[in-house]
C-alpha cells in the first residue's frame, strides 16, 4: 500500500491533515478544528473517514471532531489525560497506533499544552517519514508555552529533532512568514534564512502553503531547534545580558523574545 499526506487549509491559518490510502478510499483526519473543510475534502476526493487523530485539546484542533465522528463508529485517537472529552482511544508516550499497514509512534511533546503528543511514522508506505506534530514544532518556530515551560518544550523538541533529515514536519498553522522574520532577527547573518524568506514570500503570494517543511531544514534554520548552535547561544546571551547559559535557558530566552517580537 502507499499513502498520500495532504494539508487542508481551515479557519484563518490552520492546517488539518489527511492521510489516505492511494489504492482505496480509506482516510485519517488529523486535528479537525472545524467540520466543513475536512468534510469537503473527503467528499471531493471520494474518501471514507476511518479515524481521527488529535495532537492536543485546543478547540482550533478539536472543534470538528463531534460532527465528523458522528457518522458511524469512527475512533478518535488522542492524548491520555486530555481535557478534551471526545477521545475514544487514549495514547501515551511509547504507544504505537496502527492503521492499515501504517505504524505511528507516539511521542509526548508537552510545552504548548501538557497533553500534547506527536504521531511519527517511518512506515514503508509513506514516501518519506512524517511527524504530525500539531503546535509543538512549526516551520522556523514552535508553539507558545500556554501550559508547559521552557524545560518541557525543549525536551519535547529534542525528541522530534532526533528524526531523520527527510522527515516531513506536518504542523498545525501557517505561521512561517512571521517565524522566518523572527529567525532572521536571532541570526541575521544566516544566508539560508534570507533565501528561505524569499521562497516563503513567493509561495504565500501564489496562494500556496509553506508546509510541510523537513526536519533537516528545521535543524539548520529554526532557532528553537538550535539551542546548542553557537550563533543562537550568542544571540540569547546578548538578549539576556548573561553568559554561560544552559540549553534550557537559551531556549527560554529565545521563546520569550519571540513572544514580544513585532518585527
Amino acid at each position: 500500500m502507499s499513502y498520500q499526506v495532504d494539508a487542508i487549509p481551515a479557519l484563518s491559518d490552520n492546517y488539518i491533515w489527511c492521510i489516505h490510502d492511494t489504492e482505496s478510499n480509506g482516510a485519517l483526519i488529523v486535528d479537525p478544528g472545524e467540520t466543513k473543510a475536512p468534510r469537503d475534502f473527503l467528499e471531493h476526493n471520494d474518501l471514507s473517514l476511518e479515524g481521527v487523530l488529535l495532537t492536543h485539546h485546543h478547540p482550533d484542533h478539536t472543534h470538528g471532531v463531534a460532527a465528523l465522528a458522528s457518522n458511524g463508529d469512527i475512533p478518535v485517537h488522542g492524548p491520555a489525560d486530555s481535557p478534551f472529552k471526545g477521545i475514544t482511544h487514549s495514547l501515551h508516550e511509547g504507544d504505537t497506533l496502527t492503521w492499515r499497514d501504517l505504524a505511528f509512534r507516539i511521542l509526548a511533546v508537552p510545552g504548548h499544552t501538557l497533553d500534547h503528543i506527536a504521531f511519527n511514522s517511518d512506515s514503508s508506505g509513506l514516501s518519506q517519514p512524517i511527524t504530525l506534530c500539531g503546535d509543538a514544532l512549526f516551520a522556523c518556530g514552535c508553539g507558545r508555552l500556554f501550559e508547559g515551560n521552557p524545560v518541557h518544550m525543549r525536551a519535547s523538541l529534542a525528541k522530534l529533532r532526533e528524526w531523520p533529515d527527510n522527515t516531513l514536519v506536518c504542523c498545525g498553522h501557517e505561521y512561517t512568514r512571521a517565524n522566518v522574520a523572527f529567525a532572521r532577527a536571532v541570526t541575521p547573518d544566516e544566508t539560508g534564512l534570507a533565501d528561505y524568506q524569499k521562497k516563503v514570500d513567493q509561495l504565500l503570494n501564489d496562494g500556496q502553503p509553506t508546509i510541510p517543511t523537513t526536519l533537516g531544514q528545521e535543524r539548520r534554520l529554526n532557532p528553537f531547534l538550535r539551542w546548542d548552535d553557537p550563533a543562537v547561544v550568542k544571540a540569547a546571551e546578548t538578549r539576556a545580558g548573561e553568559d554561560d547559559l544552559t540549553a534550557d535557558r537559551v531556549f527560554g530566552v529565545i521563546r520569550q523574545w519571540k513572544d514580544s517580537f513585532r518585527g
